[in-house]
């Protein structure tokens, strides 16, 4: 059984909180770094005021180095912010280089693209991932990565409009909320801002959100399989979901970055449920689908079905936001995405889905044998571990401590993940391995 006599014991209760890094020249009130010196008469965005703290990722990366600054010699694994590890398949690189070779003849040559992506990878993405949905190419915008397209979902939809998010989810949908307009005052008491509607999607609700306790939203943030929780909805669940949305006029803007990674036959697009191209936009990405986390490309899929409150195609303003605000994926990324997509390309990518799976059970089976209870790594390489009647953070800095092993504190991903950590498995099997042995050292 693990120690949370020792855990609760090691930290104050507000010893890990995340806070705004400030530099020498600065003073801090609250959550504002007021530098001293010249000041221009340009006010502050008030809503960039709201936001609470330091984005969650650049935070866990603080406290490594701090870390590492006390212990320099400390073989660090970092089972955090979920970046892919293994070399891209020689098929999508040798596709990239030879488009970057291409580049130097006069033959080969190519400048900007279509902003909305070269034809021949909306095609493939169009034919391949969506296969018989009937989505159509026109229908696809080839991006940057995923999350930069909620950004510019955000953008499109513009200011003041309620939001509802899965509770725990993607920190990028609220503070990108925040950021855009629509959020009201953070309220500390709960941990939650104003006119945001949390969905709470934990065990108790099956990972789903109760909607019949949920209030009319105008936007629905949905992400399948979840992160953190790793969870794949049901197609009941998205039926569910679907016919919520249809009823109250709402737009699912549904994220689908781990749908590769789904085993048990759960959808892997929101389009496969009757009537969601009347409701839905989906973003997705090959960061973890194909290992591009730097490489950086990504997709968004807007039907031409879905319609504002007065007739007008979103998809004829998303195409405008996109030629304004964007100049194209990289051809160079393209090139290796077209390659991915090819018959020889999604074999190769399945090897490194399966060696990334094959990770998660690894620290699945570490954890249960120790009496935890843990969810997800089944549909999503991401471990979802509780620990109840403990701060997420305090959790964090204790396995941080004494394991040399980053993770992510719950509660960085909304009030609902406090009193769980989650758990990377994108990693190299030794450091897995390895992980998977201290964490039973410290917790057994």
């Amino acid at each position: 059984m693990y120690k949370t006599s020792n855990l609760s014991s090691m930290f104050s209760p507000n010893s890990l909180q995340p806070r705004m890094l400030v530099n020498r020249f600065s003073c801090t009130l609250k959550n504002q770094s007021v530098r001293i010196g010249h000041c221009t008469k340009v006010p502050r965005n008030v809503n960039m005021e709201k936001l609470q703290h330091g984005y969650l990722f650049p935070e866990i990366e603080r406290h490594e180095l701090l870390h590492l600054k006390k212990y320099p010699n400390a073989n660090l694994i970092d089972l955090g912010i979920g970046d892919t590890t293994e070399p891209l398949p020689t098929l999508v690189t040798s596709s990239m280089v030879d488009f970057v070779r291409g580049l130097s003849t006069a033959e080969g040559y190519k400048g900007y693209g279509p902003e909305q992506g070269e034809k021949a990878l909306r095609k493939a993405i169009a034919h391949r991932v969506y296969k018989d949905l009937g989505i159509k190419p026109s229908e696809v915008f080839v991006s940057d990565g995923a999350q930069c397209d909620i950004s510019r979902l955000q953008l499109l939809m513009g200011p003041n409009l309620k939001i509802a998010v899965q509770d725990p989810s993607f920190p990028a949908y609220i503070d990108s909320s925040v950021i855009i307009g629509h959020a009201g005052k953070f309220v500390d008491r709960i941990g939650k801002y104003e006119n945001i509607e949390y969905m709470t999607c934990g065990p108790q609700t099956d990972f789903f959100p109760d909607l019949h306790r949920t209030s009319r939203s105008q936007l629905i943030f949905f992400c399948s399989p979840n992160n953190p929780t790793g969870h794949a909805a049901t197609r009941k669940q998205l039926q569910q979901l679907v016919d919520f949305a249809k009823v109250n006029g709402s737009i699912i803007i549904y994220d689908s970055a781990y749908s590769a990674y789904i085993t048990d036959g759960s959808p892997k697009s929101i389009f496969e449920i009757p009537g969601a191209k009347e409701v839905a936009i989906e973003v997705s990405s090959f960061s973890k689908f194909a290992g591009f986390t730097g490489v950086r490309l990504g997709w968004t899929v807007v039907p031409e079905e879905l319609l504002y409150s007065n007739g007008f195609p979103v998809l004829q303003d998303f195409n405008r936001i996109v030629c304004t605000c964007f100049n194209g994926a990289s051809s160079i990324s393209q090139a290796g995405g077209l390659a991915c997509l090819s018959p020889e390309g999604l074999k190769a990518v399945k090897s490194l889905i399966d060696y990334y799976m094959e990770n998660a059970r690894i620290l699945v089976n570490a954890l249960t044998s120790l009496g935890l209870t843990v969810y997800g790594g089944k549909n999503a390489p991401y471990v979802w571990v509780r620990f109840p009647g403990l701060k997420s953070w305090d959790v964090f800095g204790e396995i941080l401590e004494n394991t040399h092993i980053i993770t992510v504190p719950g509660s960085g991903f909304g009030p609902g993940g406090e009193g769980y950590i989650r758990i990377s498995a994108f990693g190299q099997r030794e450091s897995i391995i390895e992980a998977s042995e201290r964490l039973k050292y410290l917790l057994y």
